[in-house]
């Protein structure tokens, strides 16, 4: 049964940027109610600024749900949905460009491990190295799609429109 979904944008981008507005379109084609936080302010604080504050925005967002939703980040966006993960219940994880850490952050990436995840990286991504996240999945035993693209995975939209739906459908057959 579809459920809800939060989209989290990376930083320099908004809630309309490319991949967070191609996904929520492949989720509410299926039938799942769709939104996207807004961290703009957040991101005006710098990167490592922004962390506390988009967590927060994100807990609260977790909060007015009526059931565990299933978060969706890009790049910082992934970042703050893992550990916003650790604290509110969440139905699955679907994570692209995820940094391993945020300079000038005391924090660094994490999960709940009995999530349904699923990472996403490019093998040329400049921003956040491919060798951290990897070691990270393989550490614990998660699924790591890596794509001939950079940061952005641009090159891949549509690919992680069908990773997406794919994913959704088989948290809708758990439930």
């Amino acid at each position: 049964m579809p459920g809800h979904v939060i989209l989290s944008h990376g930083s320099d981008t908004g809630p309309d940027a490319t991949k967070v507005s191609e996904l929520a379109k492949v989720a509410e084609a299926m039938g799942w109610n769709t939104e996207r936080p807004d961290y703009r302010e957040d991101d005006a604080l710098g990167h490592a600024g922004s962390v506390t504050p988009r967590i927060a925005r994100l807990h609260d967002r977790i909060a007015a749900c009526a059931a565990p939703p299933v978060l969706v980040g890009s790049s910082m966006g992934s970042f703050v949905s893992g550990l916003a993960s650790l604290e509110r219940p969440v139905a699955g994880l679907f994570l692209l460009a995820t940094p391993s850490m945020i300079p000038g952050s005391d924090y660094a990436f994490d999960l709940r491990e009995d999530v349904p995840t699923l990472l996403i990286h490019g093998w040329q991504d400049e921003v956040c190295p491919l060798d951290e996240i990897y070691e990270f999945a393989r550490r614990r035993y998660l699924p790591l799609l890596v794509l001939d693209d950079d940061h952005r995975l641009g090159k891949h939209i549509d690919e992680l429109g069908r990773q997406f739906g794919f994913f959704l459908e088989q948290l809708a057959k758990r439930t």
